[in-house]
């Protein structure tokens, strides 16, 4: 099982900038891609960015020109580059290692069937 711990999350003013981390531990099949997601209080955790090997980034269309996700050579640690945040940007991020995750280019609004999800990190963009 994929163990994952997310930091970097932190309380900014709406323009600025955060870098998000995330640490991976234990055996990742090649068959798995990674991702972020958030989940703002009242609302339904949603895919923000996920990295795939065969198809590089994407990111869902909110967030574009303003986020960006890269991986370590290992493979093992994922970042979420966040630049330009806004008030709705305000959220929990958590990453995640999954085979669901690959493909995720047409897979931005559908129900995220992933069951165990790290600690996550805070986000709070305030005007």
């Amino acid at each position: 099982q994929v163990h994952v711990a997310e930091s970097g999350g932190a309380s900014v003013q709406a323009g600025g900038s955060l870098r998000l981390s995330c640490v991976a531990s234990g055996y990742i099949p090649s068959t798995y891609c990674m991702g972020w997601f958030r989940k703002a209080p009242g609302k339904e955790r949603e895919a923000v960015a996920a990295i795939d090997r065969d198809r590089g980034p994407s990111y869902r269309d909110s967030v574009k020109g303003r986020f960006s996700i890269s991986q370590d050579s290992g493979g093992k640690t994922l970042y979420l580059q966040m630049n330009s945040l806004k008030l709705e940007d305000t959220a929990t991020y958590y990453c995640a290692a999954d085979s669901w995750i690959c493909g995720m280019q047409s897979k931005y609004n559908d129900y995220i069937p992933i069951a165990s999800w790290g600690q996550g990190t805070q986000v709070t963009v305030s005007s």
